[in-house]
């Protein structure tokens, strides 16, 4: 960004906990915040939460169990839906499975569950919707429109959700997001 003379910047920055956005504008060597909005209490924790209490919900209906009432097959199921989460972001779709997650009267239960993109976005989609607010905020704030935005810059891991970048290429009326940044540093 340091090679840009006039812009107009979205720090788009969803992390793991919390969700911000940042509107810059770059001018003969100087960086002045416009504005900044976001969520704190939204990041990619939560998407995590919610594709848990999906599993955990098929799994109860399925064998009768509430792996949520159990700490080491909740923690085994919290590892398995993040991971799951990162491999429908270059995936259509992925397998959940945790052998011997439990154990009833009638023996141990295994866990497996395929989980595609698009049903991970239907039941994060609640979350999803609430990127928009801050992002309209922010614009509102800096007294500009989604057109007069130069860049998005896309911070975090969470960015990396193909959903994250649909909602900021509609918001910023953008094809195409500077991903020159990566989302981990």
């Amino acid at each position: 960004m340091d090679k840009k003379t006039q812009a107009k910047i979205a720090v788009f920055d969803l992390g793991g906990g919390t969700f911000d956005i940042s509107i810059l504008d770059i001018g003969d060597n100087v960086v002045e915040v416009l504005s900044t909005s976001g969520d704190g209490h939204l990041g990619g924790d939560d998407f995590d939460q919610s594709l848990i209490d999906h599993v955990a919900e098929e799994f109860r209906k399925s064998d009768g169990i509430d792996l949520r009432n159990d700490a080491m097959a909740l923690q085994r199921l919290k590892e398995a839906c993040e991971k799951a989460k990162c491999e429908i972001s270059q995936q259509m779709e992925t397998s959940i499975n945790l052998p011997f997650i439990t154990a009833d009267q009638n023996g141990p239960k295994h866990l497996q569950i395929t989980v595609t993109r698009a049903t991970f976005e239907s039941i994060c989609e609640s979350l999803f919707n609430r990127i928009k607010s801050p992002c309209e905020q922010a614009l509102k704030d800096a007294n500009l429109k989604s057109q007069d935005i130069t860049d998005v810059i896309m911070v975090g891991g969470s960015t990396r959700m193909p959903r994250v970048q649909e909602i900021a290429k509609e918001i910023f009326k953008t094809d195409e997001l500077d991903r020159s940044i990566n989302p981990d540093e």
